[in-house]
């Protein structure tokens, strides 16, 4: 009993790393880890991301006042640094994307923040549905970034 009990140990073993080789082998392109954006007033800038935005703080590793962390993601974060010298000016095809299940609910908090957004054409309060049945919006953040909310198919 104990050479089984051994051997099919041994077995399980060998089934998990083989797996865990698999997996590796399948994964042949780099995964997202995090997006960082260089931020005026890290304050401002995190409160709209936390309260607008809705995305959850978490720890960083840091602590010097000049970075904060936020959970985008299985193993993907979002992060925002203290120490631009200035708001500039971005392009909208330059952009960030999250999605929400009701893009109407979305534009409500919007609404109640008393933030514009615009369809992709540019025309304000206007959503964008795409041919393949997507919403969108689009909208800036403290820093002139911009920003795309949709409903993409979950």
């Amino acid at each position: 009993m104990k050479i089984f009990s051994a051997a099919a140990r041994f077995l399980i073993i060998m089934v998990v790393i083989n797996t865990q080789n698999v997996t590796a082998q399948m994964q042949k392109s780099p995964t997202l880890n995090h997006i960082a954006l260089y931020v005026l007033d890290l304050e401002k800038s995190t409160a709209f991301y936390e309260n607008v935005i809705g995305l959850n703080i978490i720890p960083e590793p840091f602590h010097d006042g000049r970075h904060t962390w936020f959970k985008i993601g299985k193993h993907s974060q979002f992060h925002l640094i203290k120490g631009a010298e200035a708001v500039t000016v971005h392009d909208k095809n330059s952009h960030v994307c999250f999605r929400t299940p009701s893009i109407e609910k979305f534009v409500d908090r919007l609404n109640k923040f008393k933030i514009p957004y615009e369809n992709w054409p540019g025309e304000t309060n206007k959503i964008t549905t795409r041919t393949d049945g997507i919403k969108q919006i689009y909208f800036k953040d403290p820093d002139g970034y911009w920003i795309e909310i949709n409903n993409d198919k979950y």
